[in-house]
């Protein structure tokens, strides 16, 4: 089944918004600063993306009721561009269904005229990053380098990385071919299946609010951090003792 746009209420008119994509992924970097732009800006749900090349599974919610795994679609007025936030709780399924997706997504933005996309994503590490750094890459040039002109964000990434997995990959190289300017922002994170990459999230924030001007109250992500850090406890220990290499694995 070809994905499906279900929308909540009536489209909003947007003014030239620029859309921002955190899906899970690598150290979950994407989706937890993606999340945390959603909670500090209070924006609003508009769509879902539906599709039956999801995981076959359902969440339990805080009301002991189950929930299917959501693609979401939110949005928020600001002073000068609009924005338009991809978050969810899961990727598609497959490589065939990941396309299908982001050309879904791309349709939907093309009806907002959107002309600029953002994807969040990480970078796995053989180990924990004490300074986690950000890299840029995108479809053309100039959007690159405007993402690292007065930013931390290193352009210099061929050579360093391989390839970006998933839909923070997919919806870069299909917005090329569009014509529509897209970067991403990729942060190092240690690439354990149980690591949270807040660090590198945080980051990632730090590029975005000066680069958008977003009003982030970045403090509260790092109580955020304290607090994840001590409900890990003996977890993190253990992945102190696992064997430590400068290598690169692979990013998404």
């Amino acid at each position: 089944m070809n994905w499906k746009v279900q929308y909540i209420g009536n489209k909003p008119k947007l003014n030239n918004p620029i859309l921002i994509e955190g899906l899970p992924g690598i150290g979950n970097v994407g989706k937890i600063a993606l999340d945390f732009i959603l909670e500090e800006l209070k924006a609003k749900k508009i769509a879902e993306f539906r599709g039956n090349s999801i995981p076959h599974s359902v969440f339990i919610n805080e009301d002991n009721l189950v929930d299917l795994p959501s693609i979401e679609l939110y949005y928020k007025k600001m002073k000068q561009k609009d924005l338009l936030l991809l978050a969810g709780d899961v990727q598609p399924n497959d490589e065939p269904s990941c396309y299908e997706f982001c050309d879904a997504v791309l349709d939907t933005m093309q009806e907002f005229n959107c002309n600029e996309i953002i994807t969040l994503g990480g970078i796995a590490l053989r180990q924990e990053p004490k300074m986690p750094q950000v890299f840029v890459t995108g479809s053309s040039k100039e959007i690159v380098d405007s993402y690292a002109k007065g930013t931390k964000a290193n352009k210099k990434i061929y050579g360093k990385v391989g390839p970006i997995i998933g839909v923070t990959g997919v919806l870069l190289g299909l917005a090329k071919r569009r014509n529509i300017q897209a970067v991403s922002l990729l942060a190092e994170t240690f690439g354990h299946p149980y690591y949270l990459g807040v660090s590198g999230a945080r980051e990632i924030l730090k590029v975005l609010k000066k680069k958008l001007q977003i009003d982030l109250d970045i403090n509260v992500l790092d109580k955020e951090i304290a607090e994840i850090e001590q409900e890990l406890g003996k977890t993190q220990e253990l992945l102190r003792h696992y064997k430590k290499k400068d290598e690169v694995n692979y990013i998404g």
